[in-house]
């Protein structure tokens, strides 16, 4: 190899070529995609637009500039006229429930019948129990009287007589102001609770409410002289309703559903 005039050369490989392979042709220069020159298109209109949206607000700005401001409306508005002469007459006791029950609420209560006589049992000279009178008809005047100062207690009224025989009758009326709850409801819920407590008991319903009950104990109540008792215990709205009845021997259902019933009625 040193012999050689010539120094020979290491030629390198050829890259393969598949077979069948022809030389390609000298390809003719790719156009430049029309997607690129649409893009460079929209930037420009876009760039169009955005100068044309700034050049309008600037000359309609300067054209409002120039105009004379709009006179705006008067804030104040102008008197509006009233009816002439009176407004409506107020609701009579028979068109509004409420007139009714914020008037004398002794006109509620029950008429005293013909052929009766006065009932010295009542502790009223004019037919009204305040506060204190009212809470000293409880077992317990002093818890009664807080409770009822709680209950915002109104008023009351009460009447009474007797009548045939030995048979005594005593209807109250107590009031609730009714801010902060339902004491007329719950007057009487207590009452009815109490009555059904005693044994030898019967109770119905009072005719017209919607759960007032009147009950007939059939033995002496020795808390009321060892006498026969029936009760009643009814609401309508703030008033709420207990009736007593007496005699010396027991007392007729019957009596008792029919003043109960006519008391009822009137409120």
């Amino acid at each position: 190899m040193w012999g050689d005039d010539t120094l020979s050369t290491t030629e390198s490989p050829e890259r393969p070529v598949p077979k069948h392979a022809e030389s390609p042709e000298p390809a003719e220069a790719a156009p430049v995609p029309a997607r690129r020159r649409s893009r460079r298109t929209v930037r420009r209109l876009t760039l169009a637009v955005a100068l044309g949206l700034v050049a309008g607000s600037c000359a309609g700005y300067l054209v409002q500039a120039g105009r004379t401001p709009d006179k705006l409306p008067p804030l104040s508005q102008p008197s509006l006229a009233q009816a002439q002469g009176h407004g409506p007459a107020p609701l009579s006791a028979a068109q509004d429930h409420q007139v009714k029950v914020d008037g004398d609420l002794r006109k509620l209560l029950l008429k005293r019948p013909g052929g009766t006589r006065a009932n010295p049992a009542i502790e009223s000279d004019d037919g009204w129990l305040d506060l204190s009178a009212y809470a000293e008809l409880y077992t317990k005047p002093d818890g009664a009287f807080r409770d009822l100062v709680g209950d915002e207690f109104r008023r009351a009224a009460v009447t009474g007589w007797i009548e045939s025989g030995d048979r005594t009758v005593e209807i109250r009326l107590i009031q609730f102001r009714q801010v902060e709850s339902q004491a007329a409801e719950e007057e009487a819920f207590g009452g009815r609770g109490w009555a059904a407590d005693d044994a030898h008991t019967r109770s119905w319903p009072v005719p017209g409410t919607g759960d007032g009950e009147f009950f007939v104990h059939d033995r002496p109540e020795s808390r009321f002289g060892s006498g026969y008792v029936a009760e009643a215990h009814a609401y309508r709205g703030d008033i709420a309703m207990e009736m007593w009845v007496g005699d010396t021997k027991p007392v007729s259902p019957a009596r008792v559903r029919e003043l109960a019933r006519a008391q009822m009625e009137r409120l």
